[in-house]
């Protein structure tokens, strides 16, 4: 009796959160990259853990899932290589802008393609399930907004970056270039001329791009795979949501309507603890270490003999130790203070309190650990948004920038020990983490808070802004202007009627008299 009692006050009296119940969730992260997929997957294996029927279509598969969670992943496998030849991205110009923009205008196509042609998922798009919500990873894949309305789901977009002029237009966000940096570009809000011009330039490009270009072959992959589906707009512009891989602390400060949220860092998740012998070498280390690792996507083995060569060269000098992710058997001239391993644990490394750099390629993922942790970076970008990420890093003190076209031996070794010997850059670093710590709510969720809020509301159609309703020209106001020139044109048309018979009526009247 007194335990009914007190079952019932629980359920019932006591205050708790708002519930949501079981809902069916579709990832779609199809992208072969493991970072793309480190996001995706965090967010949506939380989800699964916290009740939640979770479907993944993705190019990686999760193994380490805890027991009586609901979770299946549909593997599909998109090889963006051309034959035998694999794409080196230390080799081919990768720093130019728009040279990068036809290559993602390539890979949107391919994996859009391969993604809905895959055997898994065309049986799920046959099937007759439902989804209450689908999360894609926004990312030159637009014909994936098919997805949302086949399922009869809401539409939630994951951005592995900041907010970006890839999907500011679908929710409506202001963001003008003057203060707004394009994405593949390495400046910063607070911009001079140049950079404002170079940024407006490349933005119109960009815009011009997306709509005479990629949008079209984006309808054409949903047109080709669905012949009675109507046009790409119609989805593209039906979001719910925008989760952003984004932060204040290590991101510059934007403006965002209510459904855009900055959930930074929800990928961190370190366990803390570090295999025996790694952990004996870092603990051995009492001068400090630098760890270098180029990422899950560009490989340290592929790097020119040339740059290989010079980087061995700083590293034999250095008093500290080394800890460099090699993807290789051997490395030809390691010096005697340099430990190799073809997987770190990346996290658990940065969390050492013997670590003193961090060498890295700028991935965003890479730079919100090494904020997290409160570390230095030394950063040798190659292509993306790896150049906004290492450039942005430097504009706020705890990191030393070398795009990798610009790599020299002397820039290196000197970036090295300034970064080593310098204690303002760990200081600036500190006031980052510090920043990154001091949330009313963990990233990750903060994430799962808004999925289910969106899930709970039924979209919450109530946080979309007005703006979405307008057509184009209504949102620029080029009716109103338009209004504003035709009325002024009439008003100057009337005065210089009126200005014209006062100042000619005058002499037929005196000429009159005179007659």
């Amino acid at each position: 009796m007194c335990r009914g009692l007190v079952l019932f006050l629980c359920l019932f009296l006591v205050p708790c959160g708002p519930i949501v119940e079981c809902a069916k969730i579709l990832g779609v992260f199809p992208f072969p990259s493991k970072s793309h997929y480190a996001m995706g997957n965090s967010l949506l294996k939380e989800l699964a853990i916290r009740g939640h029927e979770v479907t993944m279509i993705a190019a990686f598969e999760e193994t380490s899932l805890p027991p009586n969670v609901s979770y299946r992943t549909l593997k599909v496998n998109i090889d963006l290589n051309e034959g035998n030849k694999k794409i080196n991205f230390f080799e081919q110009d990768m720093s130019n802008p728009y040279l990068i923009t036809f290559f993602l205008n390539w890979a949107g196509s391919k994996i859009t393609n391969g993604t809905f042609n895959a055997p898994e998922v065309q049986k799920l798009l046959r099937s007759r399930e439902k989804f209450d919500a689908v999360i894609m990873d926004q990312f030159t894949d637009d014909s994936f907004a098919y997805f949302a309305h086949h399922f009869g789901a809401n539409q939630i977009l994951l951005l592995t970056t900041c907010a970006n002029s890839w999907v500011n237009p679908l929710v409506a966000n202001p963001a003008p270039p003057s203060v707004n940096p394009e994405l593949l570009l390495e400046f910063s809000s607070s911009m001079t001329f140049l950079e404002r011009l170079k940024n407006t330039v490349f933005y119109i490009f960009s815009e011009l791009n997306r709509q005479l270009y990629f949008f079209p072959k984006q309808n054409e992959v949903i047109r080709t795979n669905f012949p009675k589906a109507r046009p790409l707009y119609d989805y593209l512009y039906n979001v719910s949501l925008i989760l952003m891989n984004a932060h204040e602390s290590f991101n510059d400060p934007l403006a965002l309507v209510p459904v855009m949220k900055n959930v930074g860092g929800m990928h961190v998740s370190p366990s803390g603890k570090l295999p025996s012998d790694l952990r004996k070498f870092m603990d051995e280390a009492k001068e400090g270490v630098v760890y270098f690792s180029m990422g899950s996507n560009l490989k340290s083995k592929d790097l020119p003999p040339r740059i290989r060569g010079s980087i061995l060269k700083v590293f034999a000098k250095l008093d500290v130790k080394v800890l460099w992710k090699w993807e290789d058997e051997t490395l030809p001239g390691q010096p005697g203070n340099v430990k190799l391993s073809k997987w770190l644990p990346q996290q658990e490394i940065l969390g050492h309190p013997n670590l003193k750099v961090f060498i890295t390629h700028g991935g965003l993922l890479s730079t919100i650990e090494a904020v997290h942790y409160g570390v230095p970076l030394l950063t040798l970008p190659v292509y993306g948004d790896q150049k906004l990420n290492a450039a942005t890093a430097q504009q706020k003190g705890y990191a030393i920038n070398i795009p990798f076209a610009d790599f020299e031996e002397g820039k290196f070794e000197q970036a090295l020990n300034e970064l080593l010997r310098n204690p303002k850059y760990k200081q600036n670093a500190a006031i980052r983490s510090k920043l990154f710590h001091d949330r009313p709510m963990k990233p990750l969720d903060e994430a799962v808070y808004w999925v289910e809020y969106v899930i709970r509301h039924r979209g919450a159609e109530h946080l979309r802004v007005a703006a979405l309703k307008l057509s184009w020209y209504q949102y620029i106001l080029l009716d109103v202007f338009g209004f504003i020139l035709v009325a002024l044109s009439i008003v100057v048309y009337i005065l210089r009627m009126i200005l014209m018979k006062v100042c000619c009526g005058k002499p037929d009247k005196v000429k009159s008299k005179i007659n």
